[in-house]
């Protein structure tokens, strides 16, 4: 395929650096937003009148023939040509000769390009937050069904308060609920680059107000030169993405542990875990590893691009064709992670009963038994001296605070009487964590409410 810039040259490219130029083997995924856009760009020109209706006719419904066989795949994609502008643009005028020519009147591969990454931002971060959205139905659906289910709170991975699944998974609802909100920020920020050409502007009569409306950007860059240079919305999007597998790796991480012996919180439907080669009795939790793995290449996008942009002189430079393969890997692998850890967590069997008995070690109640003497008085570091005494007693004792006598309550204090028994109950401790935002059934049943009239 002869070069759009062949005029200038005597020599024709060399094949390596054709091969290492071109960035169709991975800017083809974006032929879809290149037409879109090619399409309100020619629609402007003939409302302009800068090329004649009858061209634009040719032009729109020759870019739609081509699009309808990329989609059916009866088209192939020229991997020869040097990116998806260039290939759609010589197919054009393929298909409809002269006409095909006049479409890149008032713009450059600079705006275009920046449209096109533009629009595929748009469109991907709508297509993440229905990911998030089904990933927080499924966290509401196991907290409705868990408001009872007791089990520790940890802090420094050790045994802390008791809490209840349901409000486990509210805690997670609420960070993917923030990273939706993050994407929703996102898109006010972009802005529709093309009619900025180059990095100058152009010399004809053009309307970037009107291609802004059809292509449904609240507004044109406002600055030509900082819409051709601009990749802040593919790092903000790279961050949001980011964001977004920490959360998910957090969650694995404590999956993992849930599903080992040593928790054995829950157990893994059969479809969504892996065994050992060697090892008959083991089942693998593959799934939440892989994301927690995955979660390095996302990262590691976001400092790419970082890198990319942080010496670059405006405008636009070469060095921002980098911009693509990371964020495409990125979201791709966010699409990914999502659906199939929301299933894994939805399949799960929660074991009731094992979070109940570790509930029921490691004195997870002993706040309570220092707010029941501070509520009677005594000033709560002498009560949190108090109860730290009597965990002391029962581990000496081999006891726990509830099967502590009460004698023994006594010795510590006066204050104690038989209903402190009551007060240490793990269902009573929770539900009197009423404060908003607590773990008692009726709050967390506010917050489950609050993320459904959210989403």
């Amino acid at each position: 395929m002869a070069k759009m810039w062949a005029g200038r040259f005597s020599k024709e490219e060399d094949k390596a650096v054709n091969d290492f130029n071109k960035s169709i083997t991975f800017d083809k995924k974006l032929y879809k937003e290149d037409i879109k856009g090619s399409m309100a760009h020619a629609s402007m020109l003939g409302a302009c009148s800068i090329i004649p209706m009858q061209d634009v006719e040719k032009i729109l419904q020759g870019l739609e023939s081509i699009l309808k066989d990329l989609d059916e795949g009866t088209l192939a994609i020229d991997m020869d040509a040097e990116d998806i502008h260039m290939f759609i643009e010589a197919e054009l005028t393929k298909r409809i000769g002269d006409a095909g020519k006049k479409l890149h009147t008032a713009r450059s591969r600079n705006d275009q390009v920046a449209l096109d990454m533009n629009l595929y931002v748009k469109g991907s971060v709508e297509e993440v937050k229905e990911e998030l959205k089904n990933m927080i139905s499924v966290l509401v659906d196991i907290a409705e069904d868990n408001l009872d289910t007791i089990m520790p709170g940890y802090t420094h991975l050790q045994r802390a308060q008791p809490v209840t699944f349901a409000y486990y998974m509210m805690a997670y609802a609420n960070m993917f609920a923030r990273d939706i909100s993050r994407l929703e920020d996102l898109t006010i920020r972009l802005k529709m680059p093309l009619g900025s050409a180059a990095l100058a502007g152009t010399t004809y009569p053009i309307d970037r107000e009107m291609v802004a409306k059809k292509l449904d950007f609240s507004d044109p860059y406002a600055n030509a030169m900082d819409a051709v240079s601009d990749r802040d919305y593919v790092i903000e999007f790279s961050s949001d993405l980011s964001m977004i597998m920490m959360h998910l790796s957090r969650f694995a991480e404590e999956v993992i542990l849930w599903t080992s012996t040593e928790f054995g919180y829950i157990e893994l439907d059969d479809a969504y875990a892996t065994g050992s080669s060697i090892m008959p009795q083991k089942k693998n939790p593959d799934i939440a590893e892989l994301v927690r793995g995955k979660t390095g290449r996302v990262y590691g996008n976001l400092m790419s691009i970082l890198t990319v942009m942080k010496g670059l002189p405006l405008a636009y430079d070469k060095d921002m064709q980098e911009d693509k393969e990371a964020l495409f890997d990125s979201v791709d692998t966010i699409k990914a992670c999502l659906p199939i850890f929301a299933a894994m967590l939805s399949t799960s069997t929660l074991k009731v009963e094992n979070m109940k008995k570790a509930a029921e070690k490691g004195f997870i109640n002993a706040t309570d038994v220092a707010d029941y003497l501070a509520k009677k008085g005594m000033p709560f570091r002498d009560a949190y001296k108090c109860s730290g005494q009597l965990v002391a007693v029962c581990i000496n004792t081999n006891n726990t605070l509830n099967s502590l006598p009460i004698e023994e309550y006594k010795k510590i204090s006066s204050l104690f009487e038989n209903d402190i028994y009551e007060t240490i109950d793990l269902k009573n401790c929770v539900e009197k964590r009423a404060s908003q935002g607590g773990p008692s059934k009726k709050s967390v049943i506010q917050q489950i409410e609050k993320i459904k009239n959210i989403f």
